[in-house]
């Protein structure tokens, strides 16, 4: 009798331990395109999420709704497009609320009973970053009127928290001035001789070097998401927490971050749920990031408001077909700029053709060596084609990419004869989709000046060696810089 209630015990423990709700951890790394070792890519090492994929689910077709952090943090946060929401352009509308009925998907997550948690204390900066283009506050309760707390608390999870839901920044890989600092303390320093650059990028030993510091801030990031991992253990959750993992949008570089290519688009995703998927599986569903945020709500069992754009797919299928990607205003750089991504096709409509690829962006030009490289090359006539094409006057107005016998997206087919169908059919799929959105114009929005536009002009004239160093392919320091020039 006493075996019989100790096993019925038991099985009530068990029971009752199988229906807790998950633990989630979204990490999400900044500015990184799928160059993990498990993804293929050369001279690096990434054996912590090689681990999670080999236990989990590793996604080859994830795409951002935009290629600049902050529009496409705002649809994560909504699982919205950026452009249902009036959150399309970079750092605007920090002063006004969603509008209804809009809602974070915290707000469906505490409402289902989880414990919403932001940031990490052991990963650089604490991993805090919020970055939406509508009012938000970290910590505090949220109704979208006079509260706008998104989370409960910061930098810890527990086994008191359960069940959690916590958004950690991994913010190494995002472009800053620690990079060299973080390859110089690397035990074992990615070599520039070792890398592969795409065909886009000029075989430099500059851009070879700078290539070679990003795959070091990668595997940093790598160790960061082993703590985790080993945190999740000790502290005995781990089998019943799932990771996901992201980038927030593609490598800030040629092509990259800022850019509807695939660069700037496609973005890493791995989903690791133990004892729940079917393990080491490599998935070539199109997925959005928005496609994130409602599988989440899924998982949680929280409520999956109608307005949601993101179609649940960690626990069912997906059918999505395509994603539909925007660029609009980045600093002081306006854009409007429209694409479609499938399987097979990447469409792209250019309506600022004007405006080029190389736009002499403020920022940029303290953060990517490989353009001021390039730049010289291609005053010497010395930029093949593929290499050239980011250099040019003005954009194509349109852009249409075979996929999957040109991933690279050498080859624009938007002129080809045979092509022209498949162009038509997109041409109508986008003004299709935007029939749906606000008509808005720019007094719509609370726009924020950048900084980095005078800081320019003042290193240009004021530090002209320096100015000279950064021509060269040298960072030179842009919150060193952005420092002084503030207490000049």
């Amino acid at each position: 009798m006493r075996i019989y209630f100790l096993a019925l015990i038991l099985f009530f423990a068990l029971n009752l331990f199988a229906q807790q709700p998950p633990n989630i951890i979204w990490l999400m790394a900044e500015d990184i395109s799928n160059d993990l070792a498990c993804y293929g890519t050369k001279g690096v090492q990434t054996p912590n999420l090689d681990r999670l994929a080999e236990q989990g689910n590793r996604y080859l077709n994830c795409y951002s709704t935009n290629p600049i952090c902050s529009p496409n943090r705002s649809a994560m946060m909504v699982g919205v497009h950026q452009n249902l929401t009036n959150s399309q352009h970079h750092r605007s509308n920090r002063n006004k609320p969603l509008a209804e009925p809009y809602k974070p998907i915290t707000y469906w997550l505490r409402e289902a009973g989880y414990t919403c948690i932001l940031g990490h204390e052991k990963v650089m900066d604490k991993g805090r970053k919020i970055d939406c283009n509508f009012k938000t506050k970290a910590i505090g309760p949220y109704d979208g009127i006079t509260n706008f707390g998104l989370f409960d608390k910061v930098d810890r999870f527990e086994v008191a928290d359960q069940p959690f839901f916590a958004q950690i920044q991994l913010k190494v890989t995002h472009r800053g001035d620690w990079w060299e600092e973080i390859s110089r303390q690397s035990a074992d320093r990615v070599k520039p001789e070792e890398v592969e650059l795409p065909p886009f990028m000029a075989d430099h030993p500059v851009i070879k070097a700078d290539w070679a510091r990003y795959l070091d801030q990668i595997e940093y990031m790598d160790a960061e998401v082993g703590m985790i991992m080993q945190e999740l253990e000790e502290k005995g959750m781990a089998d019943n927490t799932i990771i996901i993992f992201i980038g927030d949008n593609g490598r800030c570089n040629i092509r990259g971050k800022g850019y509807l290519h695939d660069p700037g688009l496609r973005v890493p995703l791995i989903v690791h749920w133990p004892g729940k998927l079917k393990v080491g599986q490599v998935k070539d569903d199109i997925i959005s990031v928005t496609d994130i945020s409602a599988s989440i709500l899924q998982i949680a069992d929280a409520e999956l408001p109608d307005y949601l754009t993101g179609i649940p797919f960690i626990e069912t299928s997906s059918n999505r077909q395509a994603v539909y990607s925007a660029r609009d205003l980045w600093d002081e750089v306006m854009e409007k700029s429209r694409s479609i991504t499938t399987k097979r096709y990447k469409y792209i409509r250019n309506d600022m053709p004007w405006v080029p690829f190389d736009a002499h962006q403020g920022y940029l030009e303290f953060y990517r060596p490989a353009v001021h490289i390039m730049r010289q090359l291609k005053v010497n006539k010395k930029l093949n084609p593929g290499e050239a094409f980011f250099f040019k006057a003005q954009k194509p107005r349109e852009e249409l990419y075979d996929l999957i016998n040109d991933p690279y997206e050498l080859n624009n087919l938007a002129d080809d004869p045979p092509y022209q169908a498949a162009l038509v059919k997109f041409r109508a799929d986008v003004s299709k989709w935007e029939d749906d959105l606000p008509n808005l114009s720019m007094d719509d929005f609370d726009l924020v000046v950048p900084a980095a536009v005078e800081l320019l002009d003042w290193v240009r004239y004021e530090k002209p060696a320096l100015y000279l160093e950064m021509l060269e392919g040298k960072e030179i320091g842009f919150q060193k810089l952005n420092k002084a020039y503030r207490k000049r």
